[in-house]
């Protein structure tokens, strides 16, 4: 079992790695503004020779994801790339081109589902037709819950349609609230007996996908270093992978006073345990 560190900032540990792969939202910015002293330590890692590559559970492709940054205030010098949870869709959808597909989600929103699929020349019909299912979200992000899907879900369950689960994040926290993610309906979806794909965190294709693109840049990452907010995604998808991750407190969960104990419980809850622990992404 990995002893859990909590340094006073990425300074501490910087030297120890020339990669890292960072989470996006709860990290950097939380949909609403961005983290600046987060932004701050990225830019610095990168000054002293270090490389970062945003990975996002975002279910759109990664364009998507970087437009919204110069608004709410994220710096270009703060990364080297990004990859999302949309990119290793995309990628597992061309896969299956001659597949019908059953699209859940909504053309609304920070989801956007329509840039999920656009120019893939995908045949898109109804459960009663369909090869596949492509969760991307909730309809209505704001008023629904997962379990009014619960019996629609079973007609996929019923003919055994493989889901692809575009974002495996259960719930994104936007400024202070929390919302239901396409995860969540996946997780329904298992329980009543179907099958999910994952091509996000904490699933390796997106991790793959991450180190490919930064190897194209010309350089292969050697000591990588994950930094996220989710035990169930971020810390787990690094320790499947191998790799040291970092814990920070600005996104799903709200700690209190007691922070080092607080997270200590929490990752035992998940059954994953930390290399590191910050309140917050600093430098």
């Amino acid at each position: 079992m990995t002893v859990l560190r909590f340094p006073g900032g990425l300074a501490e540990i910087a030297d120890a790695y020339d990669t890292i792969l960072c989470d996006v939202w709860g990290v950097i910015h939380n949909g609403r503004a961005a983290f600046s002293d987060a932004c701050d330590a990225l830019v610095k890692f990168r000054e002293q020779g270090g490389q970062v590559c945003l990975i996002t559970n975002a279910p759109v492709p990664n364009a998507h994801v970087i437009r919204h940054f110069e608004p709410l205030g994220v710096p270009d010098a703060a990364f080297d790339d990004c990859v999302s949870s949309g990119d290793a869709t995309r990628a597992e959808l061309q896969a299956r081109a001659d597949q019908t597909v059953w699209r859940l989600g909504g053309d609304a929103g920070w989801e956007h589902d329509r840039f999920l699929y656009q120019g893939l020349d995908l045949t898109f019909v109804d459960s009663a037709a369909a090869d596949l299912l492509l969760c991307i979200g909730l309809r209505d992000n704001v008023n629904d819950v997962p379990s009014d899907y619960s019996d629609e879900l079973q007609q996929g369950v019923d003919r055994n349609l493989p889901m692809i689960c575009a974002n495996p994040d259960k719930q994104v926290r936007i400024g202070g609230k929390l919302y239901w993610c396409a995860g969540a309906l996946a997780e329904i979806y298992e329980e009543q007996g179907g099958t999910v794909i994952y091509p996000g965190k904490p699933f390796a294709p997106i991790y793959q996908l991450a180190i490919a693109r930064l190897t194209a840049l010309g350089r292969a990452p050697q000591r990588i270093l994950c930094i996220g907010d989710s035990p169930a995604t971020d810390i787990r998808g690094a320790s499947l992978q191998g790799y040291d991750s970092l814990y920070v407190g600005t996104g799903l969960k709200e700690h209190g006073a007691n922070f080092q104990q607080e997270v200590t419980d929490l990752l035992a809850d998940y059954g994953e345990s930390a290399t590191y622990a910050l309140t917050g992404l600093r430098w």
